[in-house]
């Protein structure tokens, strides 16, 4: 049962989540609560980190922050003064909830979690269909390992993605629950900022992306020895300049991957930790094809329109994989390890979910993309 409004609301804040991949994943449901309140003025809260996600995004009204540290009777003092009539509030968190409560929001939503309920208004139940992530202990991966092969696991449905979950809580104010792929929007400006910038109008053949890092732990890493394996296999086929992205952590795999790539018929930049959001967005917008790890650049670049090819290992591409689950633009390569998706930082045993994967797999996928 959807909340009951007396009147439409006219003033929405939307508590947004805190991480860039599950940003991107909210933003199907934000363009449905868009549909429902068209004249609605919607403010999104989130981390100043992530504010040019929002510049142009058709749903989003206002961008409002908070700074790293912020305390949580700051932001709702902040907040106060924006007179909002309904907060939907995205993450599950404590501190999210008491945030709008604090605000003094006459109408507060989200799911209904420990600790936080008395400070919403309105409680939502976990969704049906919901699958929960859960990680794998290192007994139960050698006992999965060990054993003989049994049937396949059970297919996980498009409806358990992680898109869904955001759906719902807008459904719970009226609006349609139906799918729909994420999207960002670069404009016109951004673009030719970043051609300008980083003097791409120079290069010769078409711009491919590589990120190989991931926040999340090494468990999400494919090795690095194949990333540079397949991209000079990819380069050689189609004439390709090289992308390498990432944030500052990445610096030292990307320098390692742009000294193995080095070669004066071809070019290969590496522009890690040397974006901002914004740039970073147009520059995957501008590549034909991002050969990603499972991380936030990947739903970005899948958002903003750029296909991309991902070998997905101690997680799910059912559960958390870029675009609008079923396109086919995008290849989601897997392993066949019985231990995977353990949703792990580091695999305890042999890393064989990644390993598994050949480099001729990723080539192929990325010419199959590129065709």
């Amino acid at each position: 049962m959807s909340v009951a409004f007396h009147a439409p609301p006219r003033r929405i804040l939307v508590r947004g989540v805190n991480w860039l991949g599950d940003a991107v994943m909210t933003t199907p449901a934000l363009l449905r609560l868009r549909e429902q309140f068209p004249a609605a003025h919607i403010a999104l809260f989130g981390p100043e980190k992530l504010d040019a996600l929002w510049h142009h995004h058709p749903a989003v009204t206002e961008s409002l922050t908070f700074l790293p540290g912020e305390s949580v009777w700051a932001a709702g003092q902040r907040l106060r003064a924006g007179k909002f009539d309904l907060a939907l509030v995205l993450p599950n968190s404590p501190r999210s909830a008491l945030e709008v409560f604090l605000a003094g929001i006459p109408q507060r939503v989200g799911y209904a979690r420990p600790w936080r309920n008395f400070f919403l208004t309105r409680t939502i139940a976990t969704r049906p269909g919901a699958v929960k992530m859960c990680k794998r202990s290192e007994p139960e991966i050698r006992r999965l390992v060990s054993q003989p092969p049994g049937p396949p696991p059970a297919v996980i449905p498009p409806a358990a993605h992680q898109t869904r979950e955001y759906l719902h809580l807008a459904a719970a104010l009226g609006a349609r629950a139906e799918p729909l792929a994420p999207q960002l929007i670069v404009s016109p400006e951004e673009l030719a900022l970043a051609r300008e910038k980083f003097n791409l109008a120079a290069l010769a053949g078409p711009i491919f992306g590589l990120n190989p890092g991931a926040e999340y732990g090494p468990a999400k890493r494919w090795p690095v020895a194949k990333f540079i394996a397949a991209a000079k296999e990819i380069r050689q086929r189609t004439n390709c300049v090289w992308l390498l992205l990432g944030g500052k952590s990445d610096q030292a795999l990307t320098r390692q991957i742009a000294d193995a790539l080095h070669d004066p018929r071809f070019t290969t930049l590496d522009l890690a930790g040397q974006t901002t959001l914004s740039e970073l967005m147009a520059l995957l917008k501008l590549c034909r094809v991002l050969l990603t790890n499972d991380t936030g650049p990947m739903h970005v670049a899948a958002a903003v329109g750029t296909p991309v090819v991902v070998p997905f290992g101690s997680t799910s591409p059912e559960l958390t994989g870029p675009g609008l689950p079923g396109d086919p633009r995008h290849q989601l390569l897997k392993g066949d390890a019985p231990c995977s998706p353990c949703f792990l930082r580091e695999c305890p045993i042999d890393f064989r979910c990644l390993n598994h994967l050949s480099v001729e797999q990723i080539v192929t996928a990325v010419q199959r993309t590129v065709a």
